[in-house]
């Protein structure tokens, strides 16, 4: 078939490329003057299958208000009025039970476990290189308060086989070598040595190359200003040089992919959601981490990228501001320079921030949508990187109307409608556009 993916972030160029190796014809359109320049372009570089977690979980709603007092807090609620926000926190926090967390781990790991094996065989097939490293994350906690509410993450871990060692505050230093100088600050740590590590936007980059010399046409600085339908299906992309017609269509646009399926009665609650992060040269390879540390206490991921650091995180809910907060980047400094200090040169750090696309229950939107040939693959949040090729994996199988490898029905629309709703929409076994 013809197909047009609309976006070129992490999500696109994976669903480009495995579209691409099932045989089809495919146009990739990004308003960016190139790849992964928004949201994939400097996140925190982890690729954390066994840390997939919904942000929903029992006790949120407390931690929430604890938070919002803290100088260095890891989420920030802007006071703009937004509907949009409002129901989308609702929403999130109706999943705030013990019962919907388990759901909504699971599925989250079972995709990224998923995803993350998709990568190994990507990488193994064409030697893509973007400074990967393959040892691990260590969820790193400060009070023997984390150290026991562990204790959920663990039970689900164990249930789905994700490998995982709990570490004392020895074994933790033995892990990262760096945090020598903040031992006293550790009270334990629990590691995933299946997680790696690598920059999102040098894969991004490197995959988009790979993609052309499959076939794939990337138009890149044209905006996507809606979509056509004849009633039944999509025919056409309105584009800022005109329209494209394909067989299908991909909305991989992040944040913005709800404006687009808004005309069609599709209410899509995916919400952005904002995130910081600094970039810092290594100058002292003996405090710099070895591969990523999540510092439990600011919610916030230390990685190493080759010669540099990667710091990124916390949850500003400020809809579609793209805005450089000093204070932002405050944090990040404060978490990094606690742990690994004297690591980087944070006078040459480079400061970001990129709108993360969350759903309330955590899990990205991947597969059909109530248009026979319109397909979703959006609402990553924090986990794009970690999520991506499997995702574009499941997508392009979707798409084909093959059989996916793992359960895919639990991750698309179809959540979101009532049972008969999504049964008269014919949800169900994946279906060719």
């Amino acid at each position: 078939m013809k197909i047009v993916v609309l976006g070129a972030g992490v999500i696109g160029v994976t669903s480009a490329w495995y579209l691409a190796k099932a045989g089809h014809e495919v146009t990739v359109i990004d308003r960016q003057p190139g790849p992964s320049l928004e949201t994939s372009f400097a996140n925190a570089g982890e690729i954390s299958p066994g840390y997939s977690s919904p942000w929903a979980a029992p006790g949120i709603p407390q931690k929430a208000i604890k938070w919002m007092f803290m100088k260095h807090a890891p989420l920030i609620i802007q006071p703009r009025p937004d509907l949009a926000k409002l129901g989308w926190m609702a929403k999130m926090l109706s999943n705030c039970t013990t019962a919907a967390y388990q759901t909504n781990k699971r599925r989250m790991v079972r995709l990224a476990e998923y995803s993350r094996d998709c990568l190994m065989e990507l990488r193994a097939e064409t030697g893509i290189a973007y400074d990967e490293r393959t040892q691990g994350t260590l969820q790193l906690f400060r009070t023997q308060k984390q150290v026991d509410g562990a204790a959920k993450d663990i039970e689900v871990l164990r249930a789905d086989g994700v490998p995982f060692e709990v570490l004392d505050r020895d074994a933790c230093l033995a892990a990262e070598p760096g945090l020598a100088g903040a031992r006293d600050k550790i009270a334990g740590g629990l590691r995933l040595p299946g997680d790696e590590t690598g920059d999102c936007f040098k894969f991004t980059n490197r995959l988009a190359e790979m993609a052309e010399a499959l076939g794939v046409t990337f138009r890149y600085g044209v905006g996507i200003d809606g979509l056509e339908s004849d009633g039944t299906r999509i025919t056409a992309a309105r584009t800022s040089e005109g329209r494209v017609t394909a067989d299908a269509f991909v909305v991989a646009l992040g944040s913005y992919s709800p404006f687009l399926v808004a005309p069609f009665g599709m209410k899509l609650p995916v919400y952005p959601v904002k995130g910081y992060s600094i970039t810092v040269p290594i100058v002292n390879e003996d405090r710099a981490p070895v591969s990523t540390v999540m510092d439990e206490t600011h919610k916030i991921a230390i990685t190493r990228l080759g010669d540099r650091i990667r710091v990124g995180g916390m949850a500003e809910i400020a809809g579609f501001d793209l805005s450089l907060n000093p204070k932002r980047r405050a944090t990040l400094e404060h978490s990094v320079e606690d742990l690994f200090g004297g690591a980087g040169d944070q006078s040459k750090a480079s400061f970001w921030t990129g709108l993360r696309p969350m759903t309330p229950d955590g899990t990205p939107v991947v597969g059909r949508s109530t248009v026979p040939n319109l397909f979703l693959n959006t609402g990553h949040g924090t986990l794009g990187w970690t999520m991506a090729a499997g995702s574009g994996r499941v997508l392009a199988d979707i798409v084909s109307g093959r059989k996916t490898e793992i359960e895919s029905a639990d991750l698309g629309y179809a959540r979101y409608l009532k049972p008969r709703a999504a049964r008269a929409q014919g949800f169900g076994a994946a279906q060719p556009a």
